[in-house]
């Protein structure tokens, strides 16, 4: 599947559906050089969108909704991203990252169906960013399910903010790229020890 979000910054998507909030999060403009907002207008939304909705049928084995969207569904879409991944860093109890009120996860329409095989399918409804938003949050529910959305963590540099999925054993990562923010940090938080050091001879 090609979770386009996702591979530009050199990751493997998480398992399963999933991958689609993981990808939807990594829409954002990060990494170094900085990427593009895939989100910043109505085209490239919708851009990001059907390439997301084909890996997500390929993952679930399920047809992709048909979702349209307008300029204004993008700044809705861009909203719904912000307090998703605020939510991540609320999950790993990041204190640098101030966790507010977020209106657009509250409630969110959601159709529950059982198909011809007995299985019980949950369906995202609404229209625009609100139907990619259920789509997003039936996954991430389902995940929850399975004990794999805690290993779904956004990257602890606050001037990344890149969503990876934890492939380790204990489930103790943090950064989406050690060699890229973990240095850096580990950096930062040398000289600032030994500017400490200094001040008390």
């Amino acid at each position: 599947m090609s979770w386009t979000a996702t591979a530009r910054y050199g990751l493997e998507p998480a398992p399963g559906g999933l991958a689609f909030v993981q990808d939807l999060l990594n829409t954002l403009s990060a990494g170094k050089p900085r990427e593009s907002d895939l989100l910043q207008t109505a085209e490239g939304a919708r851009a990001w969108l059907d390439q997301a909705l084909k890996s997500w049928s390929g993952v679930s084995h399920r047809p992709a909704p048909g979702i349209e969207l307008t300029a204004e569904d993008a700044q809705g879409l861009r909203d719904f991203r912000r307090d998703l991944g605020q939510s991540l860093h609320a999950q790993l109890g990041d204190s640098a990252t101030e966790v507010g009120p977020a209106a657009s996860l509250m409630t969110l329409p959601t159709v529950l169906r059982l198909d011809e095989h007995g299985a019980v399918h949950a369906e995202p409804r609404g229209t625009g960013w609100r139907q990619v938003a259920s789509l997003a949050l039936i996954e991430a529910y389902q995940a929850q399910g399975t004990n794999t959305l805690r290993r779904l963590k956004a990257c602890r540099n606050t001037r990344c903010l890149v969503a990876f999925y934890d492939r380790s054993r204990n489930n103790s990562g943090v950064w989406h790229d050690v060699h890229v923010c973990g240095n850096a940090a580990n950096l930062r938080n040398y000289r600032a020890r030994k500017r400490a050091g200094a001040d008390q001879v």
